[in-house]
């Protein structure tokens, strides 16, 4: 039977501004994805990354590139695999995970043989100045993760205040590329005190060799620089942890050969997102479950996330029934939302 590709455009609503070192957004854009044979259907979102010069258009168009109808499952995943790790091959990879769950009436946890449970995500700061930066950690001063972005701008005095606020909290800090070597070294062993537990992605991914001349107090989380398992043989020396996302390896496929590879190399395991609904989140979260950090709250920065989706309590994420990815049963147009 054929098998047909449709996709759509979604603009999620953010609750309030979301800043980072290389700018501001307002809303989350995705390209959501449906795969179907007239029987059963699969969907898959993913987030085009505007740091590697995807957008929607260029998306949508490498997906619509490929046709639209498919003779068979196989020539669907042939086509899928020879699309190059990004946002495109994710949605597309992510849906057919799905839709071979429905089709086969076999949830996908059940097929990859990974028990789920409830995880504790982080929780993200958005880049501010010092004083709402400590506000808005004190109202998350219950968690024990907390997740800061930050720039080159007044690292320490943020940190400082941050801590101060959530003295119990361990945080995670994203630079996102903006930080040099000498400001690294300069700052480290005072975020060791702050219980920073990880520092992610300080440098710029096209100059961070530097990082093998560095013994770090606190380990040195690899994001730009990660994207599928292919490059993990270069990073050994400079990094110690990974941060696997969907839109960078290009699907669930890949993430969970990266993270086999990267656990083979000793790396600590992060699972990051970028901001989208819990229809983004669904197949992350099964690599979450291998992880020491958990970075998926992408559905808590949204004014309102898709039908089913997670549910959350507190830091708490747990899958409910029904839910929006993945599971034995086919969706109905009113669970997906869509």
């Amino acid at each position: 039977m054929a098998i047909s590709i449709s996709l759509h455009q979604q603009s999620w609503p953010l609750a309030q501004p979301f800043r980072i070192s290389r700018g501001v957004k307002s809303h989350a854009q995705t390209i959501i994805v449906t795969i179907s044979d007239g029987e059963f259907q699969g969907i898959g979102e993913a987030v085009p990354y505007a740091r590697y010069g995807e957008t929607c258009a260029s998306v949508a168009a490498q997906i619509e590139a490929l046709g639209c109808e498919f003779s068979s499952e196989a020539a669907l995943q042939h086509a899928i695999s020879e699309l190059k790790a990004g946002a495109a091959r994710n949605a597309l990879d992510c849906a057919l995970w799905d839709f071979n769950a429905k089709s086969q009436s076999q949830s996908v946890c059940k097929m990859m043989k990974i028990p789920l449970r409830p995880l504790t995500t982080a929780q993200t700061i958005s880049l501010d100045s010092t004083q709402n930066m400590a506000i808005a950690a004190k109202a998350l001063a219950n968690a024990p993760l907390i997740k800061v972005k930050l720039d080159a701008d007044s690292v320490l005095d943020k940190m400082k205040a941050i801590h101060v606020a959530a003295p119990h909290s361990k945080f995670i800090v994203d630079a996102n590329e903006a930080w040099n070597f000498d400001l690294l070294k300069a700052v480290l062993p005072t975020l060791k005190q702050y219980n920073v537990a990880l520092i992610e992605q300080p440098l710029p991914a096209d100059n961070d060799q530097v990082l093998a001349q560095l013994t770090p107090c606190v380990p040195i989380c690899a994001d730009e620089s990660c994207h599928t398992r292919h490059q993990l043989a270069e990073l050994k020396n400079r990094y110690q942890a990974i941060n696997i996302k969907l839109d960078k390896t290009g699907g669930l496929t890949e993430a969970l050969a990266l993270l086999n590879e990267a656990k083979q190399h000793g790396f600590i395991i992060m699972t990051g997102c970028m901001v989208a609904s819990s229809l983004a989140m669904a197949p992350a979260f099964l690599i979450a479950q291998h992880a020491d950090f958990v970075d998926l709250d992408g559905p808590l920065l949204l004014s309102s996330d898709i039908a089913c989706g997670f549910e959350f309590h507190g830091t708490q994420m747990s899958q409910p029934t029904p839910f929006i990815w993945g599971e034995a049963k086919a969706h109905s147009s009113k669970i997906a939302g869509l």
